[in-house]
């Protein structure tokens, strides 16, 4: 295991796409700055990355490698690891910004002065900022035969695997309020697409009435096998023994944050706007509600494909870097202050903020 140092400009926990590009950021802006992965990324069962620019089709180990190597060809550090635990330890200011009154005089927050951030097997380090960009965790429907072909013959977005799957027979999974949605979405793709009620409530009328509108056949009754033969699904099992011959299945996972350690600062799931699982809210940039931590990637957004997050991570670790600047630059004012006296008028501000400790 790589060894860690003491204290880090950013940690950042994930090593996703999220998390990679914006440790990426940072190293490029010269930030002493480590990924702690726990090496259990949530696209890790699919063939390929899709819909990423000069990169569709890569495997996603691959892509994630190369990652790393980029992060550490800055002097960045990418380590094994999950972490347990982050809390806030003494109390620093940076100076005010769009999020925390800089336009209206409510003046600086509060941000600490470092995180203790505590990794399985008790070893500590210490960051003046945190990155968080775990990803989530995929919730199957608990379907015999189901969880075998995640990420292959099972799967869930059309713009990742639709593709693959175009022409083909395609079911959709009945069970969240994304599933008409998805029917309609697949049905771009193939003209054979049923719906699978399975144990989902009784579709609206209006929901009923899209799906006949895009020829897609209604089946009623449970799903109670996912068959497949030489690891190729093949069909569903209905409750009354129907068997439906079918080459792909949709299904609506529900999407479970992976960021349980960051309640003791306050941050927990919330559930999401779209209803298909939680997430860590965030302003547009990464920002949390906790000073000092920032969020990137499906952690915050569940929805986010494999660009959308890694260009996340990148504003965030973008961000990041800004705060740092400006509150090393608020220090250096005061320092500067300092030497030359509160009697200069434009220094009297900083010796009072010098005096009432708050650099």
């Amino acid at each position: 295991m790589t060894e860690l140092d003491d204290t880090y400009d950013v940690v950042v926990i994930g090593g996703g796409a999220a998390g990679l590009n914006g440790a990426l950021m940072l190293a490029r802006s010269r930030r002493s700055v480590v990924v702690i992965d726990a090496g259990s990324p949530r696209n890790a069962p699919a063939e390929g990355v899709h819909g990423l620019l000069a990169r569709d089709g890569m495997p996603p180990a691959e892509l994630l490698e190369i990652g790393r190597a980029e992060v550490r060809g800055y002097g960045g550090q990418v380590v094994p690891g999950a972490v347990v635990a982050v809390e806030r330890v003494d109390a620093d200011v940076v100076p005010p910004g769009p999020r925390d009154g800089g336009s209206d005089g409510a003046g600086p927050a509060a941000v600490p002065e470092s995180f203790r951030v505590t990794l399985d097997g008790g070893r500590t380090v210490l960051a003046r900022r945190v990155l968080v960009a775990t990803g989530l965790a995929d919730e199957l429907p608990d379907v015999p035969g189901l969880r075998e072909q995640w990420g292959h013959g099972v799967l869930h977005c059309p713009y990742c695997h639709g593709w693959e799957v175009r022409d083909q027979r395609i079911a959709i999974l009945a069970g969240g309020p994304m599933s008409v949605h998805q029917a309609l979405l697949f049905s771009q793709l193939s003209d054979d697409v049923v719906f699978l009620t399975h144990t989902a409530a009784p579709l609206s009328d209006e929901d009923a009435e899209k799906l006949a509108a895009r020829d897609i056949r209604i089946v009623d009754g449970a799903v109670t096998e996912v068959l497949s033969a030489a690891g190729t699904l093949t069909g569903v099992r209905l409750a009354d023994g129907t068997v439906l011959d079918r080459d792909a299945l949709v299904v609506g996972p529900r999407m479970n944050t992976r960021a349980t350690f960051l309640a003791g600062l306050g941050l927990t799931p919330q559930p999401h706007p779209s209803g298909a699982g939680d997430h860590i809210p965030a302003d547009p940039v990464g920002r949390t509600t906790v000073p000092g931590v920032w969020i990137a990637g499906n952690v915050t957004d569940p929805s986010a494909q494999v660009g959308a997050a890694a260009a996340a991570g990148a504003m965030a670790g973008a961000q990041i870097n800004a705060e740092l600047v400006m509150a090393e630059t608020e220090k250096a004012v005061v320092t500067r202050c300092l030497v030359r006296g509160a009697e200069v008028p434009r220094c009297r501000g900083a010796d009072l903020r010098l005096q009432a400790g708050e650099t």
